[in-house]
């Protein structure tokens, strides 16, 4: 299954020709290819080689893109644990559903079960045509449920913070799920470095308050954002993950910082048609982003999220940015997943 190209520009022209086309169109003309008057004749070649050979050309001739997604997969268990069930095959089954549909050429998951599990996972889309050969699985201080990357291109350097810990209100804590951090080369001249990350969740525990917990998570996983930034403010990063709080939250506030080290929340949305924004709105446009359903309260919510730092958001491309949307999504798992793609070359 290969990974494509992107060409935002190629796609404007595609769609700005066919919209002009359907707007002359809809001048009574009759709807028979042969009655096309003569002034509409050029117009129409036109769009059947922009569709037909242009765009092609152009997707191969452009800089080459690729994608980065993120999915929690809810419990991926090839064996009960504690109170965590193993998945069902029909769960099991609409989880790779939704990665091939996704066909990210970086795969950031959490909630993976056992290595056997995650090893269970990479055969079977390999077996219907999705590869991953690259991975990195990190183990936490919760020992059912961890973080993963899986990769089309090959890792230069793995960092997994498996045994994070901070003080909270005289307590040590740990990080519940560890950090996953990899350098990836995308190309020969291109180069990322890759964080991802499974916070805290919302379930009260008796330790301390699940929101300061969490807090501290995103301050142990912005030290390393720093870390990685102090150097070079323009380095290629991407954060991401379920961090399981809302955008104006603290231990998001925390993780997206401030200063030439602040990253980018892309905010992925469905690709449903929406395209309308109040320019004079200081809010986000209104656009369906929530990557998670909470059944014992029925709410949805976004608490996955893809951040970047500013090297890597000139590479953005927005056009290549959404939420997966499918029938029955919720049987594969209780969030939704988000990809987003970038041009493989510095800008």
């Amino acid at each position: 299954m290969p990974s494509a190209f992107q060409s935002t520009q190629a796609f404007r022209t595609h769609s700005a020709c066919t919209e002009d086309a359907a707007r002359l169109l809809a001048r009574n003309v009759p709807a028979k290819p042969w009655f096309i008057l003569p002034v509409l004749r050029p117009l129409f070649s036109a769009c059947l080689w922009m569709a037909t050979v242009a765009i092609p050309f152009t997707l191969a001739a452009e800089v080459p893109a690729f994608t980065v997604a993120t999915y929690n997969v809810e419990n991926y268990l090839d064996v009960p644990k504690g109170t965590r069930a193993a998945k069902s095959q029909p769960s099991k089954d609409k989880v790779r559903e939704a990665i091939k549909m996704l066909n990210a050429d970086i795969l950031a998951i959490q909630e993976m079960g056992s290595l056997e599990a995650l090893d269970e996972l990479q055969h079977s889309l390999r077996s219907e045509g999705l590869h991953y050969p690259h991975r990195e699985f990190v183990r936490g201080w919760d020992t059912n449920i961890f973080v993963c990357v899986l990769s089309r291109f090959a890792f230069t350097a793995r960092r997994p913070r498996t045994n994070e810990s901070f003080l909270l209100n005289g307590r040590r804590l740990h990080v519940s799920r560890g950090f996953a951090e990899v350098d990836i080369r995308v190309n020969p001249s291109y180069e990322i470095t890759l964080i991802t990350a499974h916070l805290k969740s919302r379930r009260a525990a008796f330790q301390a308050d699940e929101s300061e917990w969490r807090e501290q998570e995103a301050l142990k996983l912005r030290s390393f954002i720093e870390a990685r930034l102090a150097s070079n403010p323009r380095a290629n990063l991407v954060v991401l993950g379920d961090f399981n709080d809302t955008p104006d939250s603290r231990p998001l506030k925390a993780l997206i910082g401030k200063g030439k080290t602040s990253l980018t929340d892309i905010r992925p949305s469905e690709m449903n048609g929406d395209s309308y924004a109040d320019p004079e709105s200081r809010y986000e446009p209104r656009r369906i982003a929530w990557t998670h359903f909470y059944a014992k309260e029925d709410t949805f919510s976004r608490i996955d999220y893809i951040l970047v730092s500013r090297g890597m958001a000139a590479e953005w491309l927005k056009a290549g940015t959404r939420i997966l949307t499918m029938p029955n999504w919720g049987l594969a798992s209780d969030h939704r997943p988000i990809v987003a793609t970038f041009a493989a070359q510095e800008r």
